[in-house]
């Protein structure tokens, strides 16, 4: 399974509240809340973001609320992956959940910039940045954590063992 897209980058600290502001929650519509996904820090992020697109970020990225509706608002928009150095656990617990891959991987989060054309291996946890023509090892999903993903996320993924 592999993520292939443009990079929109971020700094520390990028909490649910930017990821989609709390005046969205009233929804639980994907589409609605990828229409409203990192305005507040990103005014044009959301008309200029494309399927398979990635977000990289610097330390502690989706901090504040437990909101499930962020990384389902990141997953609707079209973004195949988000790169952090850290994140915030329960930011990367419902990520898991909702099944929007995402990989901690300090030094590519530092090497790689807004508009780098990145692609993301989950099986080997090899991120590249194929604008710069590096390459960096990230922390490869564990096999049952890729199932759940490829399910589309936890529900699914439970529904499909049946």
């Amino acid at each position: 399974m592999k993520a292939n897209g443009t990079v929109f980058k971020y700094g520390d600290n990028v909490d649910t509240d930017v990821i989609i502001p709390a005046r969205y929650l009233n929804s639980s519509d994907p589409k609605e809340l990828a229409s409203h996904c990192m305005e507040d820090i990103d005014k044009d992020f959301i008309h200029k973001v494309k399927q398979g697109d990635l977000i990289v970020a610097d330390k502690n990225f989706g901090c504040g609320s437990s909101r499930e509706h962020a990384p389902i608002a990141i997953k609707a928009a079209g973004v195949s992956c988000v790169i952090a150095e850290t994140f915030a656990r329960i930011f990367y617990r419902n990520a898991i959940n909702i099944g929007l891959p995402i990989i901690e991987c300090p030094e590519a989060s530092k090497s790689i910039e807004n508009g780098d054309e990145v692609e993301v291996d989950f099986d080997s946890g090899v991120i590249t940045n194929k604008t710069k023509g590096l390459s960096f090892q990230g922390q490869a999903f564990p096999e049952f954590m890729q199932k759940i993903i490829q399910a589309e996320g936890l529900i699914n993924y439970i529904n499909q063992k049946g």
